[in-house]
């Protein structure tokens, strides 16, 4: 198998295309979202190296996830992005990369770049596995999004999904990633959700920790501090792994976009999840 279909759609996000950008412009225009959808490329240079975003359902965590597209969508389209998501699954090696072929939305197609795949696969820390993404959400559910702000403009994607997260796993990933994408116009994409089925306070005091270690870029602060306050973020090492890349590739500073709660979105604050939008950027 060459191509992912979609496996989510229908129930993390809609199933048709329509709905989809329905779904979009209801995720921009949310009181937690940015309240303004995409107008459209304002620069001719680009400053955001990384991004990181939730992947939970869309009426959850959509308007987190929209601040950090709505500041993609005025920049130049990179030819390559990485989406680095967590193994919810089990299935699959310790850490997948898909290796050819395309992926699929109801929005359409977007093409895997073979050759940084196999880059990185040469390198050794990286498998060419299909099996830990065939039903994994983390990485799918970003691509509408990049589907939508980018609209027909093309783009190719490097889908990696880590089911070993320790810090020294996350390091060498960030460090093979950086050496792949050397010179090349590229975006990584940290999926992560926060703090899991916590009250509402529970989850914006430890999350916070989190926070301050994300906006610092300091990847080994981060795997300390979710150790130590036995934070439930399901991505740590996605995180890990892209502030260590994006700080080789030129990143200067991390920007906290947004952050809120599925209690703050559309559901109860008895249990909630927690959920942040950042942006590095040179």
């Amino acid at each position: 198998m060459k191509d992912r279909r979609p496996s989510v759609a229908g129930s993390f996000y809609e199933s048709s295309a329509d709905a989809i950008r329905n779904q979009m412009i209801w995720c921009f225009l949310h009181r937690i979202g940015p309240r303004s959808l995409p107008t459209g490329i304002e620069s001719t240079e680009r400053r955001i190296l990384a991004l990181v975003s939730p992947h939970a359902g869309y009426i959850y965590s959509g308007p987190v996830a929209a601040h950090g597209y709505y500041q993609l969508s005025k920049e130049p389209v990179p030819e390559v992005i990485v989406i680095i998501g967590p193994n919810h699954t089990g299935m699959g090696a310790g850490i997948s990369v898909w290796g050819e072929g395309t992926w699929s939305t109801p929005l359409g197609r977007v093409p895997v770049d073979a050759d940084i795949a196999e880059d990185l696969a040469n390198k050794g820390i990286v498998e060419i596995d299909q099996e830990a993404h065939l039903y994994e959400h983390s990485i799918e559910v970003q691509l509408p999004f990049l589907q939508f702000i980018y609209q027909n403009k093309e783009f190719k994607i490097l889908p990696i999904c880590m089911m070993l997260q320790d810090y020294m796993t996350s390091l060498e990933l960030g460090n093979a990633l950086a050496e792949s994408l050397k010179g090349k116009s590229s975006l990584i994409v940290a999926s992560t959700d926060f703090s899991h089925y916590v009250p509402y306070s529970e989850a914006y005091r430890k999350d916070s920790l989190v926070s301050e270690c994300i906006v610092k870029m300091d990847a080994k602060a981060l795997s300390e501090t979710v150790i130590r306050e036995n934070v439930s973020m399901c991505g740590p090492g996605p995180v890990m792994a892209t502030i260590v890349a994006a700080k080789r590739l030129g990143a200067k500073e991390c920007r906290k976009l947004c952050y809120a709660t599925s209690g703050d979105t559309c559901g109860s604050k008895d249990e909630v999840v927690g959920y942040g939008s950042y942006i590095m950027v040179l």
